[in-house]
């Protein structure tokens, strides 16, 4: 769990949040339910909890305001992104939303593809909105000469991808603009192609263990996307539209739509799979030259000859990573979150207006400061001020929000020797402690 905390420590080096505590006041926050006509998705956890708790708010099918609660989580999880990506070298681009016909054409995936938004400039110039960037980024590289000393290469980005969706649902699992992670690289030959596959596969098993959700691989279709080869990652989840059977010992499998049959044998186990609805979150393709062929992509050899760039394509999705998980690790009426990707990591809740404790209200303020001066927990701090609940109400939100740790100002804080009521949300335990315990128990856990 330290880990966690250290890993806490690095996502905020680079957060453009304030690293005061800030307020619950003041947080932008409009709870919104689910209409009665869309009672055929109320099993999805993630879009009713995401709803009701004002993370996100509806405006029109498939598309969805991220409220700030939900932005501080993109950011973390963009975040953790980031530094995994940079374990394998990646190197981070910002590529055009709109994407002129022409590469379209050139990759032939201009005609027959009903996801994508089309549009027209004013002098009939035809574009559409960026759903991947294979072709941007062969684009790229087709018109820049590198020697195989370059190779290999990964270039990410971080960006909204749109798809015209024919029936876009479940929230942010499955809407016509979502954030995505989209990496392209370029190896000199097939072999060196396979080895990038399993480096950055190995990237996304590990970037899942950090997150604490168990996700499985299993080989997938190519799709319009194309290539030789592919894989996915899934959630196990009844409201997931992709089926898959997968070995529960080494949490691999195969996609139903590559097996006519109902049963499949794990090779590697020798045990039958399990059948099970699943949430897809990433997905890799072994792409060979099926871009840069038509793109005429090439680089300089080592025998200086003009040599094809072996590719390959690999994509996150972001905010339905952060839906998933929310749908995966939550339970009842309260939102768990993989812990680092929670909005703030501890509230604390000062007295009720009015009440006999109220005298310790700056105490509950003075507490939040210090705690804000622990290097995992800069900018993680909020000060529950709506002093007019009830601090029973108070801890009840804190809790359903998914925030890990909860410190309560109150009676006990009047004693010779103050007392904090410190709760572990997420393993239901609460300790008794003096100020500096309280910062020590925080502090420690950064070791």
């Amino acid at each position: 769990m330290n880990e966690k905390f250290h890993l806490a420590s690095k996502l905020l080096q680079v957060s453009m949040f304030s690293k005061k505590p800030h307020f619950m006041s003041q947080i932008l926050c409009f709870v919104e339910a689910i209409p009665k006509e869309k009672s055929s998705v109320s099993s999805c956890i993630s879009l009713k909890l995401m709803l009701s708790k004002g993370l996100i708010k509806h405006v029109s099918p498939g598309i969805f305001i991220l409220m700030p609660l939900a932005v501080r989580s993109v950011a973390k999880l963009c975040n953790l992104v980031d530094i995994m990506m940079h374990k394998i070298n990646g190197q981070k681009v910002t590529f055009p939303t709109l994407i002129p016909e022409a590469l379209m054409r050139t990759s032939g995936r201009w005609e027959g593809n009903d996801n994508l938004f089309k549009l027209q400039d004013r002098h009939s110039s035809s574009f559409c909105l960026g759903a991947t960037h294979e072709e941007v980024a062969t684009y790229l590289l087709s018109h820049e000469r590198l020697t195989y000393k370059s190779l290999p290469l990964c270039i990410y980005q971080i960006t909204s991808k749109f798809r015209d969706e024919l029936n876009p649902k479940l929230g942010l699992l499955r809407g016509k603009e979502f954030l995505m992670k989209d990496m392209y690289t370029f190896d000199s030959t097939e072999e060196n192609a396979q080895l990038t596959y399993k480096a950055v596969c190995n990237t996304y098993d590990e970037f899942f263990q950090i997150l604490g959700i168990d996700t499985v691989k299993v080989k997938g279709s190519s799709g319009d996307i194309g290539g030789k080869s592919s894989h996915e990652f899934h959630l196990i989840s009844d409201v997931g539209e992709d089926e898959i059977f997968y070995c529960p010992k080494c949490k691999t499998g195969i996609n139903k739509e590559l097996h006519d049959g109902n049963d499949v044998i794990c090779e590697s186990c020798k045990v039958h799979t399990k059948r099970s609805k699943a949430i897809e979150v990433g997905h890799a393709f072994l792409l060979g030259t099926t871009y840069s062929c038509p793109f005429q992509a090439k680089f300089n050899s080592s025998k200086n000859t003009l040599e094809t760039f072996q590719m390959g394509c690999y994509g996150l999705g972001l905010t339905r990573i952060l839906a998933a998980s929310v749908e995966y690790l939550s339970k009842n009426n309260s939102i768990r979150w993989p812990f680092l990707l929670s909005p703030y990591y501890v509230s604390v809740i000062p007295p009720k207006k009015g009440s006999k404790e109220e005298s310790v209200t700056p105490f509950a303020n003075h507490l939040a400061e210090s705690l804000s001066k622990v290097s995992w927990l800069n900018s993680n701090v909020v000060v529950d001020d709506r002093t007019n609940l009830t601090i029973g109400k108070r801890l009840q939100e804190a809790s359903s929000l998914g925030i890990p740790y909860v410190v309560i100002v109150s009676k006990r804080a009047q004693e010779d020797i103050p007392r904090l009521e410190v709760i572990d949300v997420y393993n239901d335990q609460t300790s008794f402690l003096s100020h500096k315990d309280t910062v020590s128990y925080f502090r420690d856990k950064n070791l």
